[in-house]
């Protein structure tokens, strides 16, 4: 039980009510009685975000200090903010929430005993406060009555900052305080800073123990193969492990020690625009009671969710426990693994629908990090646009990015893991005139890698970009692996490729200490 002294340690004190580690049922129950919720038909809590229903990552700082100056990469994505001002504005967050109900969740972030990190999550919401308590993973009753949090987090949608006072840059802001052991968040009820915060905590500690830190799912095969698949939001990270053959450890956030694979999460946090059951079976079953819905819209009379309607947002979201998957490895951990998956959702219809990557490509590929962001996924973003994100997760990423790289290339040498690089974006011309490459052949593709089945096969090399395609692949046509085959005209997908490989050129030139070898592994340019 947290009490008035616990909370006390954080700066928290003359609150209401004190609601801590509530079961999904009462969390639901307060939801619909004093918040603005209700019951899809299925039984999950539907909620909207309001004005931010994606990741604010303009808005997230860093308290600066001597004791950790020299490790972070300060720059545009690791923002520092000064002790002083830092205390100003969590002084009156702390106010805010005097007089007010608080919902208090204690629970852990990693599977691994020897790697975790002990939370504190103090939501305004109890709707919130339901979010945290599916996505992180849960004590046991012995657990809970020894707890002793690491680091506090404090997240209060209701306060918002004021730039000229606080030293923010709108009303939203997210700050991490390494020295206090302790993150606040304002302004913005997107529950996935939340996540994404305790994911750049991991980031930051687990380097220094040799374990890294990655922003991938992973699945296990009845065999215990282990299967990775890095890539930014809307790249099918969730997706693709969500696999009826195979058993999901976990959708997004991993670490990889030499013990193995685990997860950071004890939940899924899955995109539900144009959801169907056909397409996505255990994720569409998976939203049931006990799962949070954002701006997804229900029908007013049946509750039905819909989709495919998009007016509150693209980034429309569920977030349930992991063991709403069949057959998902409950204990969060996997073995050393076989395979690496790159996603990339292209949305310029040049990269093949696979390759496979040596070494050398590997690290070129993990430190571009590209894919096309699609709209909806952060604040600002209207359309779809071409980005890089180093380690396929560069806002999270404390430290350079080459620290992170050096770790992931011991780990793929030490244990002969395959590596690919999959598009999950477009074929026939980019997006407008070609289309989406279907998901029941990215998972062929998947199978077959992770099966051998291209073990025997031929591959050959793309001119533009060095990768090396399969000429074929089982259930899958042979003429669409070459993605210069299924345009027209090929002259305009010869100036598409090379205007991408162009782009990442010019990424690379930002990235500092680099072995030649991996910059030669990049693609060709006119």
């Amino acid at each position: 039980m947290v009490t008035r002294e616990n909370l006390a340690q954080s700066g928290i004190v003359n609150v209401k009510n004190i609601y801590s580690n509530l079961s999904p049922t009462l969390l639901v129950e307060y939801a619909l009685a004093h918040e603005d919720a209700v019951l899809s038909s299925t039984g999950a809590l539907r909620v909207e975000t309001g004005k931010y229903s994606g990741r604010s990552p303009l808005d997230r700082f860093i308290v600066d200090s001597p004791a950790i100056h020299d490790k972070v990469d300060w720059g545009e994505v690791n923002r520092p903010i000064d002790k002083e001002t830092y205390e100003k504005l969590s002084h009156r967050l702390e106010a805010y929430l005097a007089g007010k109900d608080v919902f208090v969740f204690d629970g852990f972030v990693g599977a691994d005993e020897n790697h975790r990190l002990n939370i504190r999550v103090i939501n305004e919401y109890a709707w919130q406060n339901l979010f945290v308590h599916q996505m992180f993973i849960r004590p046991t009753a012995e657990q809970l009555a020894a707890f002793a949090p690491n680091f506090t987090v404090i997240a209060c949608p209701g306060f918002q900052g004021v730039p000229e006072v606080d030293g923010t840059r709108s009303e939203v802001f997210v700050i991490l305080n390494f020295d206090e052991k302790k993150i606040i968040i304002g302004g913005s009820s997107y529950p996935g800073e939340i996540k994404k915060s305790c994911f750049t905590l991991m980031n930051y500690f687990l380097p220094e123990k040799g374990v890294c830190p990655m922003h991938c799912s992973a699945n296990m095969g009845d065999d215990n193969d282990t299967a990775l698949f890095f890539g930014l939001s809307g790249t099918g990270k969730t997706t693709l492990s969500a696999d009826p053959n195979r058993h999901l450890i976990g959708d997004d956030e991993h670490g990889w020690s030499q013990d193995g694979i685990f997860n950071f999460e004890g939940g899924c946090y899955a995109k539900c625009l144009d959801l169907t059951r056909e397409g996505e079976p255990q994720i569409f079953d998976a939203i049931r009671f006990g799962s949070l819905l954002e701006n997804v819209i229900l029908d007013p009379e049946t509750r039905v969710a819909d989709y495919h309607d998009d007016k509150l947002s693209k980034n429309t979201r569920a977030a349930y426990p992991i063991e709403y998957i069949p057959g998902a490895v409950m204990s969060g951990k996997g073995t050393q693994p076989n395979a690496i998956f790159f996603l990339a959702a292209d949305s310029r219809g040049v990269l093949p629908p696979i390759s496979r990557l040596d070494i050398n490509q590997a690290c070129y590929h993990y430190l571009s990090g590209y894919t096309s962001k699609m709209a909806g996924l952060e604040r600002g973003i209207t359309e779809s646009q071409a980005t890089f994100s180093a380690g396929f997760g560069s806002p999270f990423l404390v430290r350079p990015a080459g620290v992170y790289a050096d770790i992931l290339k011991k780990n793929i040498e030490k244990y002969g893991t395959k590596v690919y690089l999959i598009n999950t974006g477009w074929t026939g011309g980019p997006y407008g005139v070609g289309h989406r490459i279907p998901l029941k052949y990215t998972r062929s593709m998947v199978t077959a890698a992770l099966t051998g089945a291209f073990d025997n096969i031929e591959f050959v090399k793309d001119e533009v970009f060095g990768l090396s395609m399969p000429t074929s692949c089982p259930d899958v046509p042979a003429d669409i692996l070459n993605p210069r085959n299924t345009w027209d005209d090929k002259a305009a997908y010869d100036e598409a490729a090379y205007a991408l490989a162009a782009l990442f050129v010019e990424n690379f030139k930002t990235l500092k200490g680099v072995a030649p070898e991996i910059i030669a592994a990049g693609p060709k340019t006119k």
